[in-house]
């Protein structure tokens, strides 16, 4: 009973935990990304949402930043505290602006999204990551 309600963290299952979860919402976010991309190597014309005001060719990059160049980043784990912040701003935006006044189970997918991203914020990447590579080559 006492290993079941233990506070303490395992630094060896979080480490693993940290990679699952990193290559998991990288490799989601990419598929929505790439998707987004493709739009634009096409040419087809863009048509999304333009919820800060600066316009739907400028948000559609910036939505193509945080979802393709961060979440490569996420996968590979480099500079995941930093990659994390793009993609969790844009969940906050759509869970924010874009889906305002809408059912919670409408946003909920964001509202999942933007708590991994927290994680990553809060935690890194872990022991199984470049930004781990290079921190054990700091010390």
């Amino acid at each position: 009973m006492k290993r079941i309600i233990n506070t303490g963290i395992n630094q060896g299952y979080l480490n693993i935990v940290l990679l699952i979860v990193r290559l998991g919402v990288a490799v989601s976010m990419l598929t929505h990304g790439l998707m987004k991309l493709n739009k634009v190597l096409s040419g087809r014309p863009i048509e999304f949402a333009d919820p800060l005001g600066i316009g739907q060719t400028m948000t559609f990059y910036i939505a193509i930043f945080a979802e393709v160049i961060c979440s490569f980043l996420l996968l590979i784990g480099l500079f995941t505290r930093l990659a994390a912040i793009p993609p969790l701003i844009t969940m906050l935006v759509i869970i924010g602006i874009v889906k305002s006044g809408h059912a919670f189970s409408d946003m909920e997918t964001e509202f999942l999204y933007a708590l991994v991203y927290l994680t990553l914020l809060a935690t890194g990447a872990g022991k199984y990551s470049i930004d781990g590579y290079i921190e054990s080559k700091i010390k």
